[in-house]
């Protein structure tokens, strides 16, 4: 790829990551805390500088295979020994141990008495959902933000619902090159793609990646019959990627039972290779489409699936489109992960070809429009389905903005603006 390398030198550890702040308060809260997200985000990292800072004491993970083993052959054992204050990695791998920390809870209930950690949708697994609610809070981490990876936390969602326009505020201070972009688009948040310094490497990474996750991970979640299916599954999500699916015609397409392909894509949830924004509908007047619109949880990992690189992305405007809207879709995920705003994503799209890329609503119940644009300018028709949100949604419209790889905000009708991508992690 290109000279775009903000991390030369650094490590993991050197990468403060803006979700510390709500586990650090979580768990000054309730008496157990679930990090969960996908392998290799930086989970483990983050729970063991708790534990370097004194919040938490003890470091223990089922991927080692003793104490998972411990863990198995004598849960209630297990729970009973463990210290409070003590960090449980990869929980999920050992679900029995759930309602047994339950009991410890509900025995003597204090802050912060265990931060587990898990690569696996707690709430897919049953233990969870019928002992700790109520007792547990969930943070989900996900790859590095573009704030995180600039080191600066982001505020873009904050100014966005407090009203301020961004004529308001000052410019980014360095524009964003589509060369740029597409680099960062190629490159993905994951620690271990971000930090690498050479280009083989990083894609030999993300292979390896889910290679193994769908061979180790998919396994220990569920039994799969037909496993070799689940590579061109994923294969297809990246394909089509920021698109609604049909899962009618995707099973037509690829042989597989309908029924099954929901498992499969239920899975790839569980797993936070995927992510759906459901369709935001309401009843004013307006035939709305409900079907998802689905995303992949990292644009390097579905450019590694696509074969795509920065010169590809460059040469295929359909392509880059999908993915860049993709990465500002996951880029608003993490900002709202780490918020301390209740703020849900969700697209737009009617019956008569009205659509916006993504629609935000607080808990107010204000609304956010925000196009995407995969080039360097826009035109008037770029803003018609944000004009037409705006009139469906009168007072509770917040605001809309049309996302770009432009260097200047200009106002394009009351409250609604162009600004560059890079605005998204501007301090």
């Amino acid at each position: 790829m290109g000279d775009f390398r903000p991390l030369n030198g650094y490590n993991s550890n050197m990468l403060a990551r803006n979700l510390t702040p709500r586990v650090q308060s979580l768990l000054k809260r309730m008496p157990v805390v679930f990090l969960q997200g996908a392998r290799q985000v930086g989970k483990t990292t983050l729970a063991k500088q708790l534990i370097a800072e004194g919040v938490m004491e003890r470091y223990l993970s089922f991927d080692d295979p003793v104490v998972l083993s411990a863990a198995r052959q004598d849960p209630a054992g297990f729970t009973q020994a463990l210290n409070v204050r003590t960090v449980i990695d990869e929980v999920q791998r050992a679900p029995e141990i759930l309602p047994l920390l339950k009991m410890r809870v509900d025995d003597h209930r204090e802050p912060g008495m265990f931060l587990l950690t898990g690569s696996a949708d707690p709430f897919a697994l049953p233990q969870v959902s019928e002992t700790l609610v109520g007792r547990m809070a969930v943070a989900t981490m996900m790859p590095l933000s573009q704030g995180e990876i600039e080191g600066v936390q982001e505020n873009w969602l904050d100014t966005l619902f407090n009203g301020h326009s961004p004529l308001q505020l000052r410019a980014p201070a360095n524009p964003l090159p589509l060369k740029d972009l597409f680099e960062r688009v190629s490159r993905g948040g994951f620690p271990e793609a971000v930090l690498s310094q050479d280009d083989s490497s990083r894609a030999e990474w993300l292979s390896a990646y889910i290679e193994t996750l769908l061979a180790r991970d998919a396994r220990d979640l569920v039994d799969i019959e037909r496993r070799t299916e689940l590579p061109r599954l994923l294969h297809l999500l990246a394909a089509h990627t920021c698109q609604t699916l049909n899962i009618a015609s995707l099973s037509r397409d690829t042989g597989i039972p309908q029924t099954t392909l929901q498992r499969y894509l239920t899975l790839f949830e569980t797993l936070f290779i995927v992510t759906r924004a459901p369709a935001w509908y309401a009843n004013l007047g307006k035939r709305l489409l409900k079907s998802p619109k689905w995303l992949l949880c990292d644009t390097g990992l579905a450019s590694v699936l696509l074969g795509s690189d920065m010169e590809r992305l460059r040469h295929d405007p359909i392509l880059a489109g999908r993915l860049v809207e993709n990465f500002v879709g996951m880029e608003l995920l993490k900002q709202i992960g780490f918020t301390g705003r209740r703020i849900r994503l969700y697209h737009l799209r009617s019956d008569k070809g009205m659509e916006v890329d993504f629609v935000l609503e607080d808990e107010q119940g204000r609304l956010a429009g925000v196009e995407v644009k995969a080039g360097a300018t826009v035109g008037s028709n770029d803003f018609r389905g944000l004009r037409a949100l705006r009139d469906l949604l009168k007072d509770r419209f917040a605001g809309g903005i049309a996302l770009y790889a432009g260097e200047h905000t200009l106002p394009f009708g009351e409250g609604i603006w162009a600004q560059p991508l890079s605005a998204l992690w501007s301090a």
